[in-house]
């Protein structure tokens, strides 16, 4: 575990908030409505298929729930209060200044220096590596340490929500009627909750994962207001690689898998820099 990714003084173990509590009993009520209504009515839960269905829709939540409790409770990373640039560094000559001076960008409210990439919290009330954005839904900030749990988190819970709709839609197709009565609720409310999910899910993603810097905090736009390449912009692959770890086949797992210690990162820069000394 890298630098200010441990115990931090004054870091809230509890997470619990109202926007959590809603996540929760969301995820409840689509994993409950799914299971006990749409595949009954459909497969039938005694039958084979039913059976099928139930299980991988049980394993998808519990990898949909696992990947957010991680999200929510690991500690994304903060400064350690020993952290100083050195700019005389030869391994890292990359440093982040501010637009207006050019001064080492320095943080007033920890006072301490920010790392590449890291960003104050108001919410949290301290400087976070390689900060995205601070989640209500988790009640936590998405940041270096837990960037991987919350991108995997976001891509079962769309997963799950488009399974959900596939069987809501597939039992009406055995029986129109569980639509009335009783049911009708269920299929109204589980509709409203799918389609707010993924609502939300297309919106994380398109703030998460824009290709190729995959993070939204580091696209930046120069005075006439174009779009210039980031110098942390590796490639698609690589990109990937800093954010869900060397080994792909753990991408899909619920571990927290990111490199290094979120005071330094690769750049283009470095690439090129390579590329000339061998050549």
């Amino acid at each position: 575990m890298g630098m200010g990714m441990g115990k931090v003084k004054g870091w809230k173990k509890m997470r619990w908030s109202g926007h959590v509590i809603v996540v929760s009993l969301a995820i409840g009520y689509i994993y409950l409505s799914s299971v006990l209504v749409f595949i009954k009515a459909w497969f039938g839960l005694g039958s084979s298929p039913g059976i099928i269905n139930a299980l991988l829709f049980t394993a998808l939540a519990l990898l949909c729930i696992s990947n957010y409790a991680l999200a929510m409770f690991t500690d994304p990373g903060s400064v350690p209060p020993s952290f100083a640039p050195d700019i005389e560094d030869p391994l890292h000559p990359i440093h982040e200044i501010k637009r207006k001076g050019g001064d080492l960008r320095y943080c007033k409210k920890c006072c301490l220096y920010k790392p590449p990439r890291s960003h104050h919290c108001r919410i949290c009330k301290r400087c976070v590596l390689r900060m995205d954005h601070h989640c209500v839904w988790m009640n936590n900030c998405v940041g270096h340490a837990n960037y991987k749990l919350f991108f995997v988190f976001v891509a079962y819970a769309l997963l799950a929500c488009l399974y959900s709709l596939i069987l809501l839609l597939g039992s009406l197709t055995v029986d129109t009627q569980q639509s009335e009565g009783p049911y009708r609720s269920v299929y109204v409310h589980h509709f409203r909750a799918v389609a707010n999910s993924t609502e939300h899910g297309f919106r994380c993603f398109s703030g998460l994962a824009y290709l190729p810097n995959l993070t939204k905090q580091n696209h930046n736009r120069d005075q006439g207001g174009n779009v210039y390449s980031h110098p942390y912009d590796l490639g698609v692959y690589e990109n990937l690689i800093t954010v869900l770890g060397p080994n792909v086949l753990c991408w899909v797992c619920p571990v927290s898998s990111y490199i290094g210690s979120g005071l330094h990162f690769r750049t283009a820069y470095d690439r090129h820099a390579t590329a000339t000394t061998t050549s």
